[in-house]
């Protein structure tokens, strides 16, 4: 059975939230933004970092998978075989917006392997947005595959497998107020 050891407490993340808030504030002073989170990690994240940020704002989401998953020797805590992402993603939820000449906030829970913000980076360009910025809660750079920069980042992290504030573990966990570390999977 897995246990959970918080590793960032709500209070620790609500304090930095608004911080990142404060940066996004300053950098877009007087001009209007939109916030494309990632479903569905980032959608906590998102909402609490929209409310930190006093400027003329709209949401939008994407949504992302991985494909080609190749079983691990690792298992989940029902002993089923967990998955490890072979590196492919694919669009499972386009935006509803248009994002031409308009300053972008790509909101994402972790940014861990790049190959996912990579990709999205990508579409999200081919829109010819003003501006494409990226805010990471969390960044874990051990386990970088590709180089991509958050320019915020809310917290650098070692590599253990995380959860709770949007981030989940087989759908579960997601509504932890805290950030744990899942252990022994």
């Amino acid at each position: 059975m897995p246990g959970l050891k918080v590793l960032l407490s709500r209070k620790t993340i609500a304090q930095r939230v608004a911080e990142m808030g404060e940066e996004i504030t300053r950098d877009f002073r007087g001009q209007s933004i939109i916030f494309v989170g990632v479903l569905k990690g980032a959608a906590v994240f998102l909402s609490d970092l929209a409310r930190q940020v006093p400027l003329d704002s709209t949401f939008d989401f994407i949504g992302v998978s991985s494909y080609g998953n190749r079983p691990t020797a690792k298992e989940d805590p029902a002993g089923h075989a967990a998955w490890d992402s072979l590196g492919e993603v694919r669009l499972t939820k386009d935006l509803d917006q248009s994002l031409a000449d308009r300053n972008v906030i790509l909101v994402e829970d972790i940014l861990d392997t790049g190959l996912t913000l990579n990709y999205i980076s990508k579409l999200l360009q081919a829109h010819q947005p003003r501006s494409l910025r990226i805010a990471a809660l969390l960044d874990k750079p051990s386990r970088r595959k590709q180089p991509i920069q958050a320019q915020y980042i809310g917290f650098t992290i070692p590599d253990a497998y995380v959860v709770g504030y949007g981030l989940d573990y087989a759908e579960r966990y997601r509504n932890l107020p805290d950030i744990c570390v899942l252990e022994n999977l």
